[in-house]
């Protein structure tokens, strides 16, 4: 783990957040030069989180009771797996997943961007891979000059994947078909924590996903279903 110097909480939005979840901004700001101490810990997954984090999303902040609970669990899970292997930090590997259904425009996006930014500020490692389901499918199309192989060992070995809008293709072929399922089950198999967000609705998603994969993420995924109208058009209006 590389130390990181401590740095103002402003510059990764950070404010809102902390005062939300009662911690004190200073407390990023210790654990001396130990690389392996949670505050250094906290800060390194802050700066990689901004990394994959979208601009629209940097200042997310989970308000959905059951997101919270997901996030603690996860981190409870890897402070109790941290104690019984006697490893030096606490790292996010095994857990249960989340699955957030629901229109378009009702903050699953948010949610799920809000999640990894509440998972940063715990002092848990945790390496995550973000992507959406089309650029996924788009990023393993075999290709002239690409090990589509060793790109899709990126998405299943990632600690914490976020998989974005998964089911969108009104018509799937045998390639997406095949991808769902080597990744829903690779990731099912080895209690590897997703977090996945879909429009659809949960009748859906055994015709869309197909059974083999429904089947996995029910008994894998904590299931949120979010209704309401679509807050991009509000905005817009």
């Amino acid at each position: 783990m590389q130390w990181i110097p401590p740095f103002d909480p402003k510059r990764y939005h950070l404010e809102q957040l902390l005062a939300a979840r009662g911690i004190d901004p200073a407390w990023l700001q210790g654990g001396d030069l130990d690389p392996h101490s949670e505050p250094n810990i906290a800060r390194h997954a802050i700066a990689e989180a901004a990394q994959v984090i979208p601009f629209r999303y940097a200042t997310a902040i989970a308000d959905h009771p059951d997101v919270l609970t997901w996030c603690k669990e996860l981190v409870d899970r890897a402070r109790t797996d941290q104690k019984a292997s006697r490893s030096v930090i606490a790292s996010a590997r095994r857990g249960r997943s989340l699955l957030l259904l629901g229109p378009t425009g009702t903050g699953k996006t948010h949610q799920a961007y809000a999640a990894i930014r509440e998972l940063a500020i715990t002092g848990v490692a945790a390496t995550w891979v973000v992507t959406t389901a089309a650029d996924m499918y788009g990023a393993l199309r075999p290709r002239h000059g690409i090990d589509s192989e060793a790109e899709f060992r990126r998405y299943r070995n990632a600690s914490v994947l976020l998989v974005d809008d998964l089911g969108a293709e009104r018509k799937p072929t045998e390639f997406t078909e095949e991808i769902n399922f080597r990744l829903v089950n690779w990731r099912y198999e080895n209690h590897m924590p997703t977090l996945i967000t879909s429009n659809l609705v949960p009748k859906e998603l055994a015709g869309r996903l197909g059974d083999r994969v429904t089947s996995r993420l029910i008994e894998m995924c904590q299931r949120i279903v979010l209704a309401g109208p679509d807050r991009r058009r509000g905005e817009a209006a």
